[in-house]
């Protein structure tokens, strides 16, 4: 059996923002204005917001100025709200920026943010733990990796709504988001009950297929292979699992678009699975 090992995708931060980049500046103005797969955001909203996740990172993290504080935070929803708050005060003050300022600003903004990034030790201790995956402390690697699949998620919003999400679905781009979000796994089944050496086997498909494991041996765990025959399997496509990941599809929706072989109440569980904070 192997476990899954550490996420480095320093290098691949400065090139998927160029594709935005790219991507947003051959926008008409009726482009910016399409809905997304996010109900209350549309193209432009989301841009900002990811320029939001720059200017956040870089204030708090690179000149240690955290701005607003929430008054009490007593739960992951008190975070949660005051997250979506932030968001949401953000990306209404964002409406009178114009298409180029925001591009400019997220050019200028996105360097130095990869910048300080790629200045981290990845086996320090994070600011802040990745807590959709149940951590309470994290390593900067995978803070990193979260960062990432923040900005994949997100400009893969804008691309599906432009019908141009393809490109992100390649290998290159979408393995290292498939492998930071399947780190939730153990976390969010650890409620669900097993037996000694239950294996549930998920595989994501597409061109190619890519397959992770969950474990029972007194609690679940994540492998990367395993030499033992699945109690349940889950397949899924890779144009779907994102959107499980990030609430961009309901349950029902990922069932039906999906196939469990062998225990269903084992194999049905990732489908509520949420990899964000949301």
């Amino acid at each position: 059996m192997n476990s899954p090992e550490k996420i480095d995708v320093i290098a691949s931060m400065p090139e998927l923002d160029k594709m935005l980049f790219k991507l947003l500046e051959g926008l008409s103005a009726e482009d910016w204005e399409r809905q997304t797969i996010a109900p209350k955001w549309k193209v432009k909203d989301i841009a900002v917001h990811l320029l939001d996740g720059n200017l956040r990172t870089l204030s708090m993290l690179r000149d240690n100025y955290y701005g607003e504080k929430a008054s009490t935070i007593n739960s992951y929803q008190d975070l949660i709200d005051f997250l979506n708050q932030l968001n949401a005060d953000w990306v209404t003050a964002a409406k009178r920026l114009s298409p180029k300022v925001i591009i400019d600003l997220l050019k200028l903004s996105g360097k130095e943010y990869c910048d300080f990034l790629a200045t981290l030790n990845p086996d320090d201790k994070a600011d802040f733990s990745v807590a959709w995956a149940g951590e309470n402390e994290s390593k900067n690697w995978f803070h990193i990796a979260r960062e990432y699949t923040e900005k994949w998620h997100h400009q893969q919003q804008i691309r599906l709504a432009l019908g141009e999400e393809k490109v992100l679905l390649k290998e290159k781009w979408y393995l290292p988001y498939l492998d930071t979000s399947v780190r939730a796994l153990p976390h969010h089944y650890r409620n669900v009950e097993g037996t000694a050496k239950d294996l549930v086997k998920f595989t994501f498909f597409a061109a190619t297929e890519k397959s992770w494991f969950l474990r029972y041996d007194n609690g679940w765990e994540l492998f990367t292979s395993v030499n033992e025959i699945p109690t349940s399997e889950v397949k899924i496509r890779n144009e779907d699992a994102w959107k499980i990941f990030t609430k961009g599809m309901t349950r029902e929706e990922a069932i039906a678009s999906s196939e469990i072989i062998g225990n269903k109440r084992l194999g049905e569980k990732i489908f509520d699975m949420i990899a964000v904070m949301a």
